[in-house]
């Protein structure tokens, strides 16, 4: 590192504590906080008292579930629950600047498979540098760094100008509750960074997803006379060719930040279930997916397009042009958001990342996922994802990330932090 620091910055990053910043990732990734469970919440207990060592005004609150799910604006959700818990945590200083959230979500998807896991997927692994185990990657590493920045600053006594908050969310995985629920509840900022895993890139914007589902009629009757029924799978098969000719005409001329994806809105068939007998022809077939959303796409007309879609290639055919399939928009809806063009922050933090790493500034791309960006850039937060990881690592079994990365991120932080705010 050849920057010019000043005296504050210096100070802040001879205060990052390594050792600690990796003992507090261990101790997030023992918490099996999937998405909906009890551990989500037990995480958001156990990072309030973190916060709250920190002497930050902390707000931890139960979230009002029945007032968030009629608001107008709700983005949807896919996992039960039956309780959620917001958690922010604000500096002190007299605020005389602008206020900058640093924000992640506690909440990990299932880790599926264990038999394809090395070991427990809640018993962090340390081989080397790199840490294994669920969310080591997504987010719990860039939970860690926020911590440990804000830990930095706090013990060297940086005062500052403007007003440093930790945005810590559940739900993120599903649709955005935990996002929705804190800014609903009015905390906002001036300037917003997510640490989610960039690879050592700004993600400045994000494609948004929306969940389908496709309901598919047949007509049942004994396999063994199968020609007299239809099967729903069958009905299904020219749907299915539809969506493929529909996504690749959604991926004509996409948006430089999104031009470097092979496919930035890809549009997937996750889930098939037809039949209930074996010697029974299907008679309903429901596929659910996720539609990718364009940058600056309204989702209704996304919406559209894809249920235009399916009336069309139901008119086409015989069987489904008499008995058409459904199409209804179930969990979660993800928008699409940008920060808007030219806003400082991507130049702020970018070389934050160079002075840090003595390399060049991080570029900035578009990321194809949607995510909590899209909701405080609603809210008129200019907002971008910076953390440690790579998104390949993500919801696999052989999820992980490096340490020297959390430990890039964090003093990246720290810098992006005090030059945001201001110091006195």
């Amino acid at each position: 590192m050849t920057a010019c620091l000043s005296d504050a910055e210096a100070a802040a990053l001879a205060a990052v504590d390594e050792a600690a910043a990796a003992r507090t990732l261990l101790e997030l990734l023992a918490v099996p906080s999937v998405t909906g469970s009890a551990a989500e919440s037990e995480l958001q207990h156990l990072l309030a008292r973190h916060l709250q060592r920190l002497d930050l005004d902390v707000d931890l609150w139960s979230m009002n579930l029945a007032e968030l799910r009629a608001d107008p604006a709700y983005p949807g959700a896919e996992a039960p629950r039956d309780e959620a818990w917001g958690l922010v945590g604000n500096t002190r200083d007299d605020s005389d600047g602008p206020t900058l959230v640093l924000q992640g979500h506690v909440d990990v998807v299932p880790p599926g498979d264990r038999a394809r896991w090395a070991g427990d997927p809640f018993a962090p692994r340390v081989t080397g540098d790199i840490v294994h185990g669920r969310g080591a990657c997504d987010m719990k590493a860039g939970l860690a760094a926020v911590l440990a920045a804000l830990t930095a600053i706090r013990a060297a006594g940086v005062r500052l100008r403007g007003r440093l908050a930790a945005h810590f969310v559940v739900s993120e995985e599903d649709g955005g509750l935990g996002a929705f629920g804190t800014l609903r509840r009015g905390h906002t900022a001036d300037a917003c960074i997510i640490a989610e895993p960039t690879s050592g890139t700004l993600m400045t914007a994000n494609a948004g997803a929306l969940t389908f589902r496709i309901e598919v009629p047949g007509q049942a009757t004994h396999g063994s006379i199968r020609y007299a029924g239809v099967s729903a799978l069958d009905a299904y098969l020219p749907l299915h060719r539809a969506l493929a000719r529909l996504e690749a005409v959604r991926n004509c001329d996409p948006h430089p930040l999104m031009a470097a994806y092979p496919i930035p809105y890809p549009l997937s068939v996750g889930t098939v279930h037809a039949g209930d007998w074996a010697s029974s022809v299907p008679d309903l077939l429901v596929a659910e997916g996720r539609l990718g959303v364009r940058l600056d796409e309204d989702p209704a007309d996304a919406r559209t397009e894809l249920e235009n879609c399916i009336a069309q290639a139901c008119a086409a055919d015989p069987w489904l042009r008499a008995h058409p399939a459904t199409v209804t928009w179930p969990g979660g809806q993800f928008a699409s958001g940008r920060m808007p063009d030219g806003h400082p922050l991507a130049t702020l933090v970018g070389h934050a990342h160079a002075d840090i790493t003595g390399s060049g500034p991080a570029r900035a791309q578009g990321a194809p996922y949607g995510s909590d960006l899209r909701l405080y850039s609603a809210q008129g937060i200019p907002t971008l994802q910076y953390g440690p990881g790579e998104v390949r690592w993500a919801h696999g079994p052989q999820e992980q990330v490096r340490l020297t990365e959390v430990i890039t991120v964090t003093r990246t932080l720290v810098l992006a932090a005090l030059r945001t705010v201001g110091t006195k």
